[in-house]
């Protein structure tokens, strides 16, 4: 690739949205759906992006093409891909060649970290899996995994810590954004000794990835640097993409948990930077919270609307940011109100590719056979007699309603505007399985009844458009 290229120059070539086309080809690539442009489109067609999975850098994990065909089983199609080489587990390797001396040198590329790269994006595009790519880790570059790290003068033979900027140690968490690691960049420290190496990462990363059309990119994993740090490598990706005649969407995950902080507005106000929005550090929320910051993010972006993700959903009975139940209740939270993808995070912070992450990509996928998920929008207002935090809803009224319970219980449902009657087919989500189909009048104000405890989703579909939208042939398991 030509690096002499005017960077601004080919930026004013690159700098449209990510639903811009430069050819034919190009309608086969992960992009905004042209009819909702909250959803994403692969291949030509509307798709809603779910998955759950035991790692996040996949990549790295020995059994990753039968980690894939599990996720496929289970009607997964998305995954997360950090960038990380951290050696949590002791089978993940740098991606610079080590020299017979023990150091690194980072002009000399280790094939074995590449060859796992390209061997996920291929068995991702042949069975149709969306990969969000997270470029920098801040945990890799920080405390006992900065000792070690290739990055690090002492392990490298081709800068000293004078020379870098570096120091030897950086104990603080990374959220203090202490490392000068990420202030490289033109507007910030312009460390050019450092820049060039992360750069020429970049390009090798891009030289694998451009090829593929099924990728999306993240410029960190729940960042709290700078606001020119990610807008710096948005833009690169961007102008590499584009000397490659392509075009790709990207984003940046910010740390705050609240979605109605600052960093976040770095994203969800700059379309012409980030194509989408990953609002993952909404999932420390819970209950009406989550469900009401969810929705304030929703409503910013309505001006010009485009992708929410969800990449990483806590909650796990392992871990430290709540229980099961809270991960299923936020992972169904933000399907329901509309993220264009939710993924289980991995243990022991979320339930994985667990036996009831599985069940609920299943139920998520039968709810979808009846109801497509980008031709409803959040509607709780249509919702009465509701406890706080027991039943949300999508509509779009008078034709369909997706109505998820948490734990059980009854509400109201408004269809006084819709006389005639709806056909409702019960989910249980616990099990992945087909519940009860029963029938309900419209023309008042009509209580929904969850079959049992525990989470449920019930497809309601008014009668006459119900074999239109496949509710007359669902399982006969059903009862009712």
């Amino acid at each position: 690739m030509n690096r002499l290229l005017p960077f601004w120059s080919v930026l004013a070539i690159a700098g449209a949205s990510c639903l811009d086309a430069f050819g034919a080809d190009d309608a086969n690539r992960i992009q905004h759906w042209p009819k909702n442009p909250r959803y994403w489109q692969y291949k030509g067609q509307p798709v809603l992006l779910l998955g759950g999975s035991k790692d996040d850098n996949l990549f790295q994990i020995p059994d990753l093409k039968e980690h894939l065909d599990e996720i496929q089983k289970a009607g997964g199609n998305y995954i997360r891909n950090t960038m990380s080489d951290r050696k949590d587990k002791g089978f993940e390797v740098y991606p610079f060649k080590q020299q017979p001396d023990g150091k690194y040198n980072l002009e000399q590329w280790n094939d074995e970290y590449w060859l796992r790269f390209e061997n996920m994006l291929q068995w991702t595009a042949e069975r149709d899996i969306i990969v969000q790519i997270e470029v920098w880790d801040r945990f890799d570059y920080s405390r006992d995994n900065w000792q070690p790290h290739p990055y690090n003068p002492k392990n490298n033979v081709n800068y000293t810590y004078e020379q870098s900027g570096f120091v030897e140690h950086y104990p603080d968490h990374p959220g203090a954004n202490k490392q000068p690691f990420f202030f490289t960049t033109p507007k910030q420290r312009n460390n050019k000794v450092v820049l060039k190496y992360q750069q020429r990462f970049l390009d090798k990363m891009l030289s694998h990835s451009l090829r593929y059309d099924h990728v999306l990119y993240c410029m960190d994993n729940e960042t709290s640097g700078e606001e020119a740090w990610g807008a710096y490598w948005a833009d690169y990706i961007r102008l590499r993409a584009a000397e490659a005649g392509k075009k790709v969407c990207s984003t940046e995950m910010w740390d705050a948990w609240d979605l109605k902080a600052d960093e976040h507005k770095r994203t969800l106000d700059h379309p012409e930077r980030y194509d989408f929005a990953d609002v993952s550090q909404n999932n420390q929320k819970k209950g009406r919270e989550h469900w009401d910051n969810f929705q304030w993010v929703w409503a910013r972006v309505a001006k010009q609307p485009r992708p929410l993700n969800t990449v990483k959903t806590y909650g796990a009975d392992t871990g430290r940011y709540g229980n099961n139940r809270d991960g299923l209740e936020r992972w169904w939270r933000h399907v329901v109100g509309g993220a264009a993808s939710a993924r289980f995070h991995r243990p022991d912070s979320g339930i994985g590719l667990s036996e009831p992450a599985v069940a609920a990509i299943k139920a998520a996928r039968k709810l979808e056979s009846l109801i497509k998920l980008w031709d409803v929008e959040p509607a709780n207002h249509l919702l009465s007699d509701r406890e706080e935090n027991e039943a949300y809803l999508a509509a779009r009224p008078g034709l369909a309603y997706a109505l998820y319970f948490t734990d059980g219980g009854s509400v109201g449902l408004d269809l006084k505007d819709t006389p005639g009657h709806f056909q409702v087919q019960w989910i249980d989500i616990g099990a992945g399985e087909w519940g009860k189909r029963e029938t309900l009048d419209g023309g008042d104000v009509t209580t929904v009844r969850a079959p049992a405890k525990g989470h449920w989703v019930a497809a309601i579909v008014k009668a006459d458009t119900a074999a239109a939208a496949g509710l007359s042939d669902v399982s006969k398991s059903g009862t009712g």
